[in-house]
């Protein structure tokens, strides 16, 4: 399992997060890339309007994930193990993590992060 991890580059914790990742990445099977790079949405095959609300997972097999499922996919392929996607799949996991994953991207401007990537490098962003 590998692919890349579409990561939203103007919020701080979300580029805390995406470092966190790419240092647990011990197969180097996880690539990231910031969702405001033009066409991303399109090439997840994911709405314009609502595409930014979440992190999205290509894994390289073609197959698409968003949200707390995406996350568990990222994981999963840096850390070379499914574990992570079968523990999401337990019953009610799936919804405890997906219930926390939105409360936390609705109140991500409350917690610590560093210079967002795409402040830190704009050209990666280009709109």
């Amino acid at each position: 399992m590998s692919g890349i991890l579409f990561f939203d580059g103007d919020c701080g914790m979300c580029t805390r997060a995406k470092d966190l990742l790419l240092r647990m990445n011990r197969t180097g099977a996880v690539r990231t890339e910031p969702m405001q790079r033009p066409g991303t949405a399109e090439r997840v095959g994911a709405p314009a309007d609502t595409f930014m609300d979440s992190v999205w997972w290509l894994d390289d097999d073609g197959t698409v994930y968003s949200a707390a499922h995406a996350a568990n996919a990222a994981v999963a392929a840096g850390l070379g193990t499914r574990i992570p996607l079968a523990i999401y799949r337990l019953p009610g996991v799936h919804q405890v993590q997906e219930l926390t994953y939105r409360w936390v991207a609705g109140h991500r401007q409350y917690f610590p992060g560093t210079t967002p990537h795409c402040t830190s490098a704009p050209g990666d962003c280009a709109r």
